[in-house]
């Protein structure tokens, strides 16, 4: 009679096991959980579009995500732009000065960064500057592996102005108010510049020369 409450209670232990861990099985991580952190989220596969729908936009911004810091997110896409400082390396050089117009749009600085470097690579000396060497921002950039990745651009303008808004003025990022950044956005011989300082610029960029030395920002887009 023992040997048949043991075999009984056995039994019924390992079915409710199994039923246990089919329930754990079942479960669909890739489904918003609400109990775990948003990068908890994205690292079981949370869609983005699901992320902004349970939390809103402004939910994302700052997330310190893919090697940077979320400074902005298409609601069409889920296509997540990064940011971060790089300026560990001091000031650069613009490079060659020469006479080319980029684009200023949040998601322009992956292709002026390659403009810029193609450009650098002509000859300017009849109508510009030559730099002289590959130790400038736009081409140490476009090398550059940092993070685990090697897709980094310098931002467009109204990415930089976004970075302020959407995670500086948050007390948010790595940025530092004491330099002058480079943007990729270029109205023919002049390129826009940006500076974090609160008091004095405000997250305004704004003109500036190539042939200055500036701090540099870089950003990816995934």
């Amino acid at each position: 009679m023992k040997n048949l409450i043991l075999a009984t209670f056995t039994l019924v232990l390992m079915t409710n096991c199994s039923k246990d861990e089919n329930r754990n099985t079942d479960i669909n991580l890739t489904i918003f959980n609400a109990d775990l952190t948003i990068t908890e989220n994205l690292d079981n596969g949370v869609a983005v579009l699901e992320l902004i729908e349970n939390l809103g936009v402004e939910s994302l911004y700052g997330l310190e995500y893919g090697g940077g810091f979320v400074f902005h997110v298409d609601e069409l896409s889920g296509e997540f732009m990064v940011a971060r400082d790089f300026s560990s390396i001091g000031d650069v050089a613009w490079g060659d000065v020469f006479d080319l117009s980029t684009g200023a749009a949040i998601g322009d600085g992956l292709e002026n960064t390659q403009l810029i470097v193609d450009g650098n690579a002509n000859d300017n000396s009849q109508e510009g500057i030559e730099h002289g060497s590959d130790d400038y921002a736009f081409k140490i950039v476009l090398d550059l592996e940092f993070e685990g990745f090697d897709d980094w651009f310098v931002p467009s303008k109204d990415s930089v102005e976004a970075i302020y808004n959407n995670v500086h003025s948050a007390g948010i990022g790595d940025f530092e108010e004491s330099l002058i950044y480079w943007t990729s956005t270029k109205e023919g011989y002049f390129p826009y510049i940006i500076a974090f300082n609160f008091e004095s610029w405000g997250g305004q960029a704004f003109a500036g020369s190539c042939i200055e030395a500036n701090g540099l920002l870089i950003a990816r887009k995934f």
